[in-house]
This record gives C-alpha cells, structure tokens and sequence, in this order.
C-alpha cells in the first residue's frame, strides 16, 4: 500500500467524517485558544480552604461501588471516604497516564520542523499536561490520602507501549486516557454535592483537556488515512489493548483496603455491577463512536475492546 504524504491528506481526501483539516489550521486555532484560555493551579484555586463536612469527593453515581449491595450496607460517611479514595486513585491515573501522553508527543514531534505550528502547540500541550500532573498530585496530598501507583505489571506495560507504539497508535491511546475522564469531569465540576476544590481542578481540566482532544482527533484521523496498512492494523490490536488495561487500571483496589471494605468482594461487586458497566460504557461511547468511524474498531482490536468492557 502506498503511503500518502501529508500535503496529500489536505488536498481533497476525507474519511468517513468528511475532509480532512490541515494540520497547520487546527494548530494555530488552538493556540489562539490556548493563549485565552489556560490557567495555572496553583494560582487559581484556594488550596488552604477547609473541606466542607458532608460533601463528596467525586459523584456518588460514579463511585465504583454505587448501587452494589456492599454500597447499600456502608454508611454515609464510609460511601464519601470511599469517593476521597478514588478521586486520589483516579488522579493518579491521571498522571501516569500524562506522562505517558508527553513522552509520546515528543516522540511524535522529535523530527517535525520546530517552527511549525503543529509543533508549537503539541509542546504547549506538554506545558498544559506538567500542570495538570502538578495539580492532580497536589490535589492527592491535600485529601490526605495515598498515592496510588497502577500495578506493575501495568507500569511495566506502559513503558512497553510508549517504547513500541506507532504514531496513530499513540493517538488512540491519548484520546481513551482523556475522553473517559473528561465525560466524568463534566459531570463533576458543575456538581454542588462535591468538595469545591475537586470541582475546581475538574474545571480547569476539563477546558484545557478540550484543546488536546480536537489535536488528537485531528491528527489520527490524518493518521488513519496517511499510514500505511502493517500501521492500521497495528494501531487497531495495540489500542484494543489499551483499553483492556486501562479498564483494569482505572479503580485501584487498595481503595477499598483503605477505607475498611473487603477488597475481595468489593472488585467481585464491581465487576458484576450493571451499573458501573454502564457509566464506564457512556463515558467510553463518544470515544467509541469516534474510534468506529475513522476504522480503528476492526477485527481482533475491536474483541479487545469488548472484553475491556468499554465497548458494548
């Protein structure tokens, strides 16, 4: 198969979405929007105000155990530690996964023209990723609660994965690292049960992390048309799975440990609850959609994420 090059992508081809933007364009949009809107945390939120009594840490709906019978025999006070325990598991996800996503865009840019406009903003996203991991693991040591690392094996994963991955193939995995958090960060930030500091981070996450997802798309969209067939095929197998590690990873169980539950039978509960199946299916499905479109849900990549549980 003949590899397009990338004047070929914005000289009349599509997809299954229509024309394929130039990547000079979306760039210098969003550095326009990221001049007007970008902020850092550590000046942007009261980091010294007092936790207010009864208040979530993340919407009851999307703690992992809602609605489980385990969740219908905790108290109330035990159900919002255990939200103060898996907002601090969810950010640090959040940022193993952002390192991930930096090291990637430096290798996607390392032998583009640093002039370019494309280049400018991917190193502008890079700034916006530093603080956002600043933020998230501040945000860990004000709730007093631990870190939480993922497993090794999945940190031994993603060091392979960030090693051997193609360019759409990086692509794809940025976009299910942002995509599914940011559809519970929309829900959150605007959310009065919850703790104003973790709505405040939410906030700030969820403007700029809009900025990464229009880059991402943009640009494996160009990648789904442009590389050649061994890397289609291998972006489709490496991100099913992706998501099959990043459905794994995305609770860690030390949570329920640390908040008294048996751990045990609190993942049994977890795994056979319909409704978390179904918060992490419609956080996944815009993504999805998406992914189905542009032909990265094919073939053995799209039984992987089926089995992930993201994918219905």
């Amino acid at each position: 198969m003949t590899t397009l090059t990338d004047a070929d992508a914005v000289d009349g081809l599509r997809d299954a979405l229509g024309l394929l933007k130039d990547r000079e364009q979306v760039a210098e949009r969003l550095l326009e929007s990221s001049a007007r809107h970008s902020f850092d945390p550590d000046e942007e939120l009261d980091w010294e105000a007092p936790f207010e009594e009864g208040k979530w840490f993340w919407p009851p709906e999307l703690v992992s155990l809602y609605d489980t019978p385990m969740w219908r025999r905790m108290s109330e006070e035990q159900r919002i530690l255990l939200s103060r325990h898996e907002a601090a598991a969810l950010a640090s996800l959040g940022i193993w996964f952002e390192l991930i996503l930096m090291q990637l865009l430096v290798r996607h840019i390392y032998d583009k023209a640093a002039t370019s406009a494309h280049v400018r903003y991917a190193l502008t996203e890079i700034e916006d990723e530093c603080r956002h991991s600043k933020m998230f693991a501040r945000v860990i040591t004000r709730s007093g609660t631990p870190w939480y690392p993922v497993a090794r094996v999945h940190q031994n994963l993603g060091r392979l994965f960030k090693t051997i991955s193609t360019t759409p193939g990086s692509f794809t995995a940025t976009l299910l690292g942002e995509e599914v958090l940011d559809w519970m960060q929309r829900l959150t930030f605007p959310d009065e049960r919850v703790q104003p500091l973790i709505r405040g981070a939410t906030r700030i996450h969820v403007v700029e992390e809009a900025r990464h997802v229009r880059y991402a798309r943009e640009e494996l969209r160009r990648q789904m048309v442009t590389a050649p067939r061994w890397s289609q095929e291998f972006t489709r197998l490496t991100s099913g799975e992706f998501a099959r590690v990043f459905s794994v990873a995305f609770v860690n169980p030390e949570v329920y440990t640390q908040v008294g539950l048996d751990r045990r039978e609190a993942v049994a509960q977890v795994k056979a609850s319909g409704h978390r199946r179904d918060v992490m299916q419609q956080g996944s499905r815009r993504l999805t959609d998406f992914l189905d479109d542009i032909g990265v849900l094919r073939g053995a990549g799209r039984r992987l994420w089926k089995s992930s549980g993201l994918l219905a």
